[in-house]
């Protein structure tokens, strides 16, 4: 009997039976993500990624914040904007390729390391993304927008989001390019984590 909600767990268990077809999984309401993170479609990425957000969101705000933690990145109180809509509308209008995405997942974990008074929290996420956002572009795509787009987009002045990426950019010591499998290991990495989503099997003849 097919439980009534999917979890990461039943999900990975589901996936690993050998005989399980992809459109059996398909059926049982489980999300088949393709081997590939270049071939993801953005929203269905999207959705991973503020779903991972929101997680850290709600426990770092459990912290009180101490003197000396704020950043530039704080704003003075959290926007009325949700996480996934804010997300989505940076994915729609600055074209934010998987690369991108997956790249701005990797900066939460260097940000935090490298830079501890930070944390990924109501008051610092959305100006993480856009930061991030406009940093993941330029540093890897060949072709990318303006920081005028990109702080319209995001709902900042064009001075401010200088700022932000100029502080991004020496926090994390201009070391913005992933290594070779970084973003892969990300990309199987949201899908583990998330509930119903399961990473599409390789191809016997492949």
């Amino acid at each position: 009997m097919q439980p009534t909600r999917w979890t990461y767990k039943e999900a990975a268990r589901y996936n690993g039976q050998q005989d399980t077809s992809q459109d059996e999984l398909q059926e049982a309401n489980v999300k088949v993500m393709p081997l590939k993170y270049e071939t993801c479609n953005v929203k269905d990425l999207g959705i991973l990624i503020s779903d991972m957000l929101m997680e850290l969101v709600r426990l770092n705000d459990e912290f009180p914040l101490r003197d000396g933690q704020l950043t530039r990145f704080h704003s003075r109180a959290p926007p009325g904007i949700s996480v996934r809509d804010y997300l989505f509308r940076l994915i729609i209008h600055a074209t934010l390729s998987p690369p991108i995405l997956l790249s701005m997942v990797f900066y939460v974990d260097r940000l935090c390391a490298m830079y501890p008074a930070f944390t990924i929290s109501s008051l610092t996420v959305h100006r993480f993304l856009i930061t991030a956002a406009t940093v993941a572009a330029k540093g890897l795509s060949d072709s990318f927008w303006t920081n005028s787009l990109y702080a319209r987009v995001g709902g900042v002045s064009v001075k401010e989001l200088t700022l932000l990426e100029l502080e991004f950019l020496r926090r994390l010591e201009w070391r913005i390019v992933p290594k070779p499998g970084t973003l892969s290991d990300y990309y199987k990495g949201l899908i583990e984590r998330g509930e119903g989503c399961v990473i599409e099997k390789r191809s016997e003849s492949a």
